[in-house]
């Protein structure tokens, strides 16, 4: 059997679809298993009767969310460099627009979750020591994690 350029070429192609395929199970895998993760987490808050503590659940889904993202945006990028037509090219622009805007946000909504749960923290230090002692003596967050 002579190889030509011609199929080693559809070898590569079949390969790269095989990796692209494989990078959107996982992306996917991913997200199931993020939503599978903050339902726990939303369970557990509910049998401690921590009904309005969905800040962790949101950050927890949020980190699953964007890593899939990346990995999904991945995919399509591989799927864009073995047939790169002008259709596939513009679709793929389109997507990746999308995709990193969702990203952005999940990225900007997962630091300001973040800084309100700090904050949240201090309050909760301070109110825990109390008007008794000077400011200075209080342990703040940061120290004790």
């Amino acid at each position: 059997m002579t190889i030509t350029p011609d199929s080693i070429e559809g070898i590569i192609i079949v390969a790269v679809r095989w990796v692209k395929l494989g990078v959107e199970v996982f992306g996917a895998g991913l997200v199931t298993l993020g939503v599978c993760v903050a339902i726990a987490q939303l369970v557990r808050n509910f049998a401690a009767r921590k009904l309005a503590e969905f800040t962790t659940t949101r950050l927890i889904l949020a980190r699953y969310l964007a890593l899939a993202l990346e990995f999904e945006l991945g995919a399509d990028i591989l799927g864009t460099a073995i047939s790169p037509s002008w259709d596939q090219i513009g679709k793929l622009g389109v997507v990746a627009v999308i995709r990193t805007g969702l990203n952005f946000f999940l990225s900007m909504e997962m630091k300001r979750e973040k800084t309100v749960e700090k904050g949240e923290a201090e309050l909760l230090v301070q109110a825990q020591c109390g008007a008794l002692k000077p400011q200075a003596q209080c342990a703040s967050p940061a120290a004790t994690t």
